[in-house]
């Protein structure tokens, strides 16, 4: 197993777990990002990724997509649905439709091989800034709450109404986090593409369209028709309930953050 951290793996930086069956490319990715700072594990294989996990928790995943036994896209729902862990898919280039059913299953971002090394880090460094929330002010700990859902944004936990822990992953977590920070307000796909993967948006529309389905089985299971998320035929879609902040401490809305739109009269 190659589970062991690099040589650098007691620099201060940010711990990466590059999991590819190729050591010819594996291997000298993790002596390049050891020499940019970061602490690098390395395992040949999703079994392996799994036992590595049971042992040490890494701040970011770069994954391979195509391995042998199980492979990049089934590792990469486990990590998603039950570590929370931030995923960077390394991809063929013909492996396009795998790189959208990634991104739909919560993959933060993907490479195309054969990649350079610097924009691999710059990727590693955007996909960790949008993972990791600097201390927050007071107001910016106030959960969201609407029709009796909860949302904590420092813990990403979702709530049901009668107080249940919802699981979430991260992409559904930041769809649902821009729905909630734009209360009644028509987002477009492309808006909504940069919100959520937070890159250039080239991807097919279906991406944002599947995350969209999945969040409404979540917050809207048991209805016919959807009354939370709706869509905007020809302009995306509409979180179309009243939004408030509450802060932790208090029973009281945060009125300051709160929405202070009107009903949608549309």
């Amino acid at each position: 197993m190659t589970g062991a951290p690099t040589a650098n793996a007691g620099h201060a930086g940010a711990r990466v777990l590059i999991v590819d069956d190729e050591p010819g490319l594996r291997e000298p990715l993790a002596d390049y990002l050891s020499g940019q700072g970061f602490a690098v594990l390395q395992a040949e294989s999703a079994a392996d990724a799994r036992s590595l996990l049971l042992q040490d928790k890494p701040d970011i995943v770069l994954l391979d997509i195509m391995m042998p036994g199980e492979d990049g896209l089934s590792l990469c729902r486990h990590l998603v649905e039950t570590k929370s862990l931030p995923v960077i898919l390394l991809t063929a280039r013909g492996e396009a439709t795998d790189r959208i059913i990634g991104l739909e299953i919560g993959a933060d971002d993907y490479v195309t091989k054969p990649f350079e090394p610097r924009e691999l880090v710059a990727r590693i460094r955007s996909v960790l800034r949008r993972a990791t929330r600097p201390a927050a002010l007071p107001e910016e700990d106030a959960w969201y709450e609407f029709e009796g859902w909860r949302l904590d944004p420092l813990k990403h936990q979702l709530s049901d109404p009668e107080g249940a822990a919802i699981a979430i992953s991260s992409a559904e977590f930041r769809l649902l986090k821009a729905f909630l920070d734009h209360p009644r307000q028509v987002l477009d796909r492309d808006r909504l593409l940069d919100m959520v993967q937070g890159r250039e948006a080239h991807l097919f529309d279906r991406a944002v369209d599947n995350q969209v389905s999945r969040l409404r089985r979540k917050i809207e299971a048991g209805r016919d028709e959807p009354r939370l998320i709706q869509t905007v035929w020809g302009g995306g879609y509409r979180f179309a309930a009243d939004v408030r902040r509450v802060l932790p401490d208090s029973s009281r809305p945060d009125t300051s953050r709160s929405d202070t739109s009107r009903p949608d009269r549309a």
